[in-house]
């Protein structure tokens, strides 16, 4: 996957990002993997253009100078404020999973748009992390994140925050902010019709584990402010249910099923 060309039509010949410290005046210092993948792999050298991203919105042309077995250095072309952010800012709040499926779930919640991921450890979580090995699998998350990032042509990296239990997250909801929780329980209100009508600029989703939330932990969250929902007739495995609610939330309230360059509200016109 190619991402788009800037604003004067340099081809994107590679995708970085970088903090925004690497950034002086005119200047950029990549330093750490990328530079393997920059000299090694794809073979750039001084004159190729490629885009760089510092996390936090801004991109830039870049066109090397200077590539070194630690560092690689490029001289500012042009600034502009790339696309790839969905309007609203959207955290999946998404119950600890075994296996890979945290990897997965993180992966392509950054591809579909989400801003924030925050590990959730529930009363039926079979995964049980202690402080140390929930710090490791965070960084790697984290990194999940980033490459997902690249390739998806996002303007942010999302950040994922340590594991935090459900009073923590609950803390986080600002006010409003839409919280849905979608929940097999729930018989009466559909995440369709909870979305319906709706317009709002921060939406936290929250996704239990395999076993699904507890009711304590439903009650708990409906005293907050969360709205349970439904996400229909048929039982969804965890990795499946974020995703599911996570693109039903971009598509009715972000960009979602809308065309490159438009504005949010022509997204549904013919022609």
């Amino acid at each position: 996957m190619e991402c788009p060309a800037g604003p004067r039509g340099v081809p994107a010949i590679g995708y970085f990002f970088v903090s925004p410290e690497q950034i002086t005046g005119e200047r950029v210092i990549i330093t750490g993997p990328d530079v393997i993948h920059i000299s090694r792999v794809l073979r750039y050298g001084p004159g190729a253009i490629i885009t760089v991203m510092d996390g936090q919105g801004k991109g830039y042309r870049v066109r090397l100078t200077s590539t070194t077995g630690n560092t690689v250095e490029g001289v500012i072309l042009e600034q502009f404020i790339p696309g790839g952010e969905a309007p609203l800012k959207l955290t999946l709040v998404q119950g600890l999973s075994k296996g890979d499926k945290m990897d997965i779930i993180i992966q392509k919640g950054t591809e579909l748009g989400v801003s924030c991921v925050v590990p959730l450890a529930c009363r039926r979580s079979v995964v049980r992390l202690t402080p140390a090995r929930a710090r490791e699998r965070q960084q790697r998350w984290q990194r999940i994140a980033l490459e997902a990032a690249k390739q998806s042509c996002r303007a942010i990296v999302p950040r994922v925050t340590e594991v935090m239990d459900l009073p923590a997250v609950l803390d986080l909801i600002s006010p409003g902010a839409l919280a849905l929780m979608p929940w097999e329980e729930e018989r009466e209100l559909s995440l369709k019709a909870a979305l319906r009508g709706r317009s709002c600029g921060e939406v936290f989703v929250f996704i239990g584990p395999e076993g699904g939330f507890e009711a304590g932990e439903v009650a708990m969250a409906r005293e907050r402010g969360v709205i349970p929902v439904s996400l229909g007739p048929r039982i969804l495995r965890t990795e499946t249910a974020g995703m599911a609610a996570v693109t039903m939330v971009l598509y009715e309230l972000g960009d979602l099923g809308g065309y490159p360059g438009k504005p949010v509200g022509e997204n549904n016109r013919g022609g």
